[in-house]
């Protein structure tokens, strides 16, 4: 373990799906003109008063969030360097790892060559939906077929991933658990999407609800990245929400669950409390899934606020020796035509007690941030370059 570390803890925050502004690159994925937290701000008044005296108004122009004349904390943004705009893969770079070929995505569902094999090494009688949809939406639509045939719904979204959505007394939990596990098989090589999901549903027709029981089947990530070199080196690495199904628990030591931004905030504050020494990893999901994919402008701008409402009590539950890291993993513009993610740069804020406020600049990789959490700790990835005397 190291003996001297300038921030015995650090905090890494995720605003899921938070772009800061279209990357050089965007037009080559369809997202020219993107901009999720400008095109907020230009949409409704947002109110954050404690991420701007954190500096977010400092790393580019923003309508209704002045720079800080004397911000809080650094600031900077963070181009996507992989290839992709997905989950994964964003949240795999701020590990240090990146991916010179991009998941596999099914804007128009997955091949019938698959969907055979589905079927036919799984046992089931068919397939519903096949399509990217919403997962609320698409039980509301085909749960009744569902219940009737028995055939399961399989669905995906602007993510790289395998939705296989079923009610529970049609298809128990350990049942639908084992589909998925066929499913994971099957989908290798140039199939290989991010994840296969569980997606169990109850209710009555008309009432269909999602159930907390769902479970994701991650690709494992490369091994040599920042959350099992923490762990190695007797660090702890607290998981907060989706996080550790993304790495595949990979080096993950406690895992907290949390469903959404309130839980996920929750979670951040309770891990702050305890004796702990390394990493806690948070991500707060409903940015990207409750108001982005679903086009909520209004929404997203409240979740902001309740966010920045929420600062002052991390800020309180920070120790001398902490440091907070706050970021996004890709764009999902909400006022951008369609349900996809957006190819934008993510915010940087870093704030610490006993680190220095600057302007961190334009980052060349999310990579930079796990370099700069590897080198706090002794270690060092393969990727990326760290901030980390700059903040001393």
């Amino acid at each position: 373990m190291p003996t001297e570390t300038l921030f015995d803890r650090i905090t890494l925050i995720v605003l899921d799906g938070l772009g800061i502004g279209e990357m050089p690159d965007a037009d080559e994925w369809g997202d020219a003109g993107s901009d999720t937290l400008g095109h907020i701000c230009d949409s409704h008044p947002v109110q954050l008063p404690n991420l701007q005296s954190w500096g977010l108004g400092n790393i580019r122009p923003l309508k209704g969030i002045a720079p800080a004349s004397q911000p809080r904390a650094s600031f900077g943004k963070c181009a996507l360097l992989s290839n992709g705009k997905d989950t994964t893969t964003g949240h795999w770079e701020m590990a240090g790892i990146v991916l010179e070929r991009a998941f596999p995505t099914y804007p128009q569902g997955f091949p019938q060559t698959i969907l055979d094999r589905f079927t036919s090494e799984t046992g089931v009688p068919g397939v519903l939906g096949n399509v990217a949809a919403s997962g609320t939406e698409i039980i509301k639509e085909l749960g009744q077929e569902h219940v009737r045939t028995g055939k399961p719904i399989v669905y995906t979204s602007a993510d790289s991933v395998f939705q296989i959505a079923a009610h529970e007394q049609v298809i128990p939990l350990d049942r639908l658990y084992e589909i998925c596990e066929t499913a994971r098989g099957i989908l290798r090589g140039k199939d290989e999407v991010g994840r296969v999901i569980a997606r169990p549903f109850l209710g009555l027709t008309g009432s269909f609800y999602r159930t907390e029981n769902r479970h994701d089947y991650a690709v494992p990530p490369p091994k040599d990245n920042l959350l099992p070199a923490l762990a190695a080196a007797g660090l702890d690495v607290v998981c907060i929400g989706k996080i550790a199904s993304i790495y595949d628990s990979m080096g993950v030591t406690r895992d907290l669950t949390a469903k959404n931004n309130q839980q996920s905030i929750d979670q951040t504050i309770h891990a702050l409390q305890q004796k702990t020494r390394g990493l806690i990893f948070s991500n707060l999901v409903d940015f990207d899934m409750l108001y982005g994919h679903r086009r909520d402008t209004e929404g997203y701008a409240r979740a902001l606020e309740h966010f920045d409402s929420r600062l002052p009590e991390i800020e309180a539950a920070m120790r001398e020796e902490d440091l907070v890291v706050i970021t996004a993993d890709h764009g999902n513009d909400p006022t951008y035509p369609g349900t996809d993610h957006t190819r934008e740069y993510a915010p940087l804020i870093v704030y610490g007690k006993r680190a220095r406020a600057m302007n961190l600049g334009t980052r060349q990789s999310l990579s930079d941030i796990g370099q700069t959490i590897a080198e706090n700790f002794d270690l060092k990835l393969t990727a990326g370059e760290s901030f980390l005397s700059a903040i001393q």
